[in-house]
């Protein structure tokens, strides 16, 4: 007998959830059933042109529902630890969308909350469930590149609309940094663990948010991290990890619709496909997260990896502030 198909809702009804209502419709591990809007009308026009049977007219509404087990929350970036709190406050098991914060204290406050209650949080990096990512870390710890020196990532386009963007709004917590240089992070993260110490540049444009971020992670042993972001440069995705004996690349990394792995171990060799499956990774994401909550197995992302995240995140702001390099452990004096 298969598991009992997780109840949820919607929190928001934001243009990312066009990627991950349709996967949630067709697993047999989720009963999506509901979508909460702050304008009544536009959640009830919501629920019936994506087929889910109840709409509420505010988020609160929402979390009082007792049938409601868990919520997606796809709110702004400066929404998601305030509703991923209520949410676990009301009961229920939160999929909270990435950047789940930048402020580590934040995150430690949520992993409490929720280890208190008995209930699963995740931070919503899609790209991690995937196929070819999990086979991509795979090949550089067994050392298919030899000794990791360097991870190169990239996330960048070329915005259409930034004067009405969210992402350029910095009371929303906007910028290229925390809308998709966090992939760049996470993919350093995943190949090199955590920096001992990073360095960061911004550069500013529309209200003051970030439209282009690089930085460097420094490791102990020697390897190096590198990331670029923009809103201002065409759309390019890119992960990259160099060794002592080749270099892997990650095509596509961050979505995986036209993905593979590279592997090029001499320049006049050429490179080597590595085939790997193609999967639906929203699909994954949520599959993992309804398999944790029925406590079949532990979630892919949990408490470690969304404070590493933001660990990383809080230094590489500071140090573009300053202008300096940043120290990890600078942090943990200022706590």
């Amino acid at each position: 007998m298969g598991l009992e198909p997780v109840r949820l809702g919607v929190v928001s009804t934001a243009g990312i959830n066009r990627l991950v209502i349709p996967p949630a419709k067709i697993s047999p591990l989720i009963n999506l059933v509901a979508v909460a809007s702050r304008d009544a009308s536009r959640a009830s026009e919501y629920a019936r042109e994506w087929g889910i049977e109840r709409s509420f007219g505010s988020y609160d509404a929402l979390l009082a529902d007792p049938e409601i087990e868990a919520v997606y929350i796809s709110l702004p970036n400066h929404e998601h630890v305030p509703w991923t709190l209520r949410a676990l406050e009301a009961g229920k098991h939160v999929l909270c969308e990435k950047p789940l914060s930048r402020r580590p204290a934040e995150v430690e406050t949520v992993w409490d909350l929720a280890g208190s209650r008995g209930l699963q949080v995740a931070e919503a990096f899609m790209w991690r469930y995937l196929p070819q990512t999990r086979r991509f870390a795979e090949l550089v710890a067994g050392g298919a590149i030899g000794e990791l020196q360097f991870v190169r990532s990239l996330f960048s386009f070329a915005m259409s609309d930034p004067a009405t963007n969210v992402r350029m709004k910095p009371e929303l917590e906007g910028g290229s940094l925390l809308d998709i240089g966090t992939y760049c992070i996470s993919g350093i993260r995943l190949l090199a663990g955590e920096p001992v110490a990073v360095y960061g540049e911004q550069v500013p444009g529309g209200e003051g948010v970030d439209v282009r971020f690089g930085g460097l992670l420094r490791y102990e042993g020697g390897a190096r991290g590198l990331f670029y972001s923009s809103f201002e440069t065409p759309g390019r995705k890119e992960l990259e990890a160099i060794g002592s004996e080749g270099v892997l690349r990650l095509l596509d990394p961050w979505h995986g619709w036209h993905g593979g792995i590279e592997l090029q171990r001499d320049e006049e060799d050429g490179s080597e496909s590595i085939e790997v499956e193609s999967a639906d990774a929203y699909l994954l994401e949520l599959e993992d997260f309804a398999r944790a909550i029925r406590g079949e197995k532990q979630p892919l992302l949990g408490r470690a990896d969304a404070l590493g995240q933001a660990r990383a995140l809080a230094a590489l702001y500071l140090s573009a502030e300053e202008e300096r390099p940043v120290e990890l452990a600078e942090l943990d004096r200022e706590i």
